[in-house]
């Protein structure tokens, strides 16, 4: 605990991901007092084209009461 996944369109190098998880670490470390080992990231590539169905739908629009940063945009 915690696991934190994060979807979002595909095309980012495993670079720009590993720093990404990095940075997910130090923030729960500094802000959760988790520990590094406590620690699991998973990053899921999306197809824009299925963005809506994948994950607007059922993890934005259908989870209000665990949704804690609204998007500031409405594809529908």
């Amino acid at each position: 605990m915690p696991h934190i996944i994060v979807k979002m369109y595909a095309g980012r190098s495993e670079a720009q991901k590993t720093k990404l998880a990095e940075e997910l670490t130090r923030t729960l470390m500094t802000h959760m007092g988790s520990s590094e080992a406590s620690v699991s990231i998973t990053i899921e590539d999306i197809d824009p084209a299925d963005w809506v169905e994948t994950v607007y739908k059922p993890d934005i629009v259908d989870k209000p009461t665990t949704l804690y940063k609204k998007p500031g945009y409405d594809p529908r």
